[in-house]
C-alpha cells in the first residue's frame, strides 16, 4: 500500500489578486465618470459643437486643405475634452469636497486618473466618429493613412492632454483651472500648426510653436491620417510632454 500523496496547498499570487480589484475598481469609476459626463449635457454639447463649428468655419474661409484642417479639428476636439472639459469639472469636483470622499475609497490617484482617461476616450472616439463622417460627406475627406498609427496617436494625445488638464485641477484652485484651461485651449486654438499651416507663421512663433503638445498632436495626426507617414519628432514631443504631465499629476495632485 502506498503512503498518501500530500496536497501542497496553492499559495494564491498577490499580483494576481491585487490586479483583478484594482481593474475592477477603476471601471467601477470609469462607468461613475461616464453617467457624469453624460449629465453635464450642456458642458458636452459644447464640446461637441465647437469643434463641428470650427471645422466649419475654416472650412468655408479655405484656409487649408481639409486633409490639413480634420486633423486640427480632431487635435481641437482631444484638447477641449482632455483639457478644458475634464480639467474644469475635476477641479470643482475638488472643490465641493467630492474628491475627498473618494481619497478615503480603495480609489487611487492613479486608479482616478486613469477612470477619468478611459471617460474621455469613449466620448473622444464618439467626436471622431462625427468629425470624420462631417469631413467624408460634405468636404470629402478619404483616409490614405494608417488607422493603426491613428489610433495610437490619438490615444498618446488623449493621455497627455487628460494629463494637463488633471494637473492643474489637482494643484490649482477651481476659479484658476476655470480660467486657465480655457486660456490655454485659446492660445492652442490661436497659434499656428493647428488649424493654421506653420509655415505661414513668422520665424519666432514657428520656433516656439512646433514644440507645443497641441502642434506635436495635429501634425502627428495628419501624418497618420495621410501616406506621408507620422513624424518622429513631432511624435516624440508629444510623447515627452504626455509623460511630463502625468508624472506631474501622479506627485502633486490633492484630493482636496
Amino acid at each position: 500500500m502506498s503512503a498518501p500523496t500530500s496536497i501542497t496547498p496553492r499559495t494564491p499570487n498577490p499580483q494576481a489578486t491585487n490586479a483583478a480589484p484594482f481593474a475592477q475598481i477603476v471601471l467601477a469609476q470609469t462607468r461613475v465618470e461616464l453617467m457624469m459626463t453624460l449629465r453635464r449635457g450642456e458642458s458636452l454639447l459644447i464640446t461637441v459643437l465647437i469643434p463641428i463649428g470650427a471645422l466649419i468655419v475654416t472650412a468655408a474661409l479655405k484656409v487649408a486643405s481639409i486633409s490639413f484642417l480634420l486633423p486640427g479639428i480632431l487635435t481641437l476636439a482631444i484638447m477641449s475634452t482632455g483639457l478644458v472639459s475634464l480639467g474644469i469639472a475635476t477641479a470643482y469636483e475638488r472643490y465641493y469636497g467630492v474628491l475627498k470622499r473618494l481619497g478615503t475609497s480603495p480609489l487611487s490617484r492613479t486608479g482616478l486618473v486613469l477612470a477619468k482617461s478611459l471617460s474621455v476616450l469613449v466620448v473622444e472616439i464618439g467626436q471622431v466618429i462625427l468629425l470624420t463622417l462631417i469631413g467624408a460627406i460634405f468636404y470629402g475627406w478619404r483616409p490614405t493613412g494608417s488607422l493603426i498609427m491613428t489610433l495610437v496617436v490619438m490615444l498618446i494625445g488623449s493621455a497627455t492632454f487628460v494629463g494637463l488638464g488633471m494637473l492643474m485641477a489637482g494643484g490649482l484652485r477651481a476659479e484658476a483651472t476655470l480660467a486657465g484651461a480655457n486660456a490655454l485651449y485659446l492660445v492652442f486654438l490661436v497659434i499656428p500648426g493647428v488649424l493654421f499651416p506653420l509655415k505661414d507663421a513668422p520665424g519666432v512663433v514657428q520656433a516656439i510653436a512646433q514644440f507645443l503638445p497641441s502642434t506635436a498632436l495635429a501634425d502627428s495626426l495628419r501624418g497618420a491620417m495621410t501616406s506621408q507617414g507620422t513624424p518622429i519628432g513631432a511624435l516624440l514631443i508629444l510623447i515627452v510632454w504626455g509623460i511630463i504631465f502625468l508624472a506631474a499629476t501622479a506627485f502633486t495632485f490633492k484630493w482636496e
